[in-house]
């Protein structure tokens, strides 16, 4: 069966992978360099906000959310408009999972974002794209991303190792005091 993708990469704003899934091994993190290459040199181009690209033999279809490129990279004659679609869908069951997509969110993630690409696709075709439905087979929590800004410490007086709400009756402190003494002692010294 034709038209399933062969790899599907994370790309930082500049081009380096942060995450990449091989589904089908006949496309190699090399091919994510030649593609980002490529964007670059038709970056100035009118025509360069076509969500695919194609040389050498390898298709590549992208979307750019925040300061991340998905790009999914296939040998095959692939459904690109298929492929797009996905990539919007991953975004979006990882903005439900991570509250933001974005480079630090994923790497924060990674074992998460793994999880969720190994049941998002078999062997290069797309399978379950609903958060919802993902949240029933993956259950491991996902550090999520503040998106409220907060007031700075020193503004606040509060203190960064206590949580806010907790009262004790008394406060307590136990310190654990090491010494160690180190000593040369010659023969000239100890005959006196």
């Amino acid at each position: 069966m034709a038209g399933a993708a062969s790899a599907l990469f994370l790309l930082d704003i500049k081009g380096r992978v942060l995450v990449w899934r091989d589904y089908r091994g006949d496309v190699s993190a090399v091919q994510a360099e030649r593609f980002f290459t490529k964007f670059i040199e038709k970056e100035g181009d009118p025509q360069s906000q076509d969500p695919v690209v194609y040389d050498n033999g390898v298709s590549y279809m992208f979307v750019q959310h925040s300061n991340v490129y998905l790009m999914a990279a296939s040998r095959q004659n692939c459904n690109a408009a298929s492929l797009i679609s996905f990539l919007h869908s991953v975004v979006n069951v990882f903005k439900h999972y991570f509250e933001e997509l974005e480079e630090e969110s994923l790497r924060d993630n990674f074992v998460v974002v793994y999880e969720l690409l190994d049941e998002m696709m078999d062997f290069g075709y797309p399978q379950y794209t609903e958060a919802k439905i993902l949240s029933e087979f993956i259950k491991t929590d996902a550090y999520r991303m503040e998106t409220s800004q907060r007031p700075p410490m020193a503004v606040t007086n509060a203190v960064s190792w206590r949580s806010e709400g907790i009262n004790y009756k008394k406060n307590e402190v136990f310190l654990d005091v090491v010494e160690s003494v180190n000593i040369l002692v010659n023969t000239k010294w100890a005959s006196h």
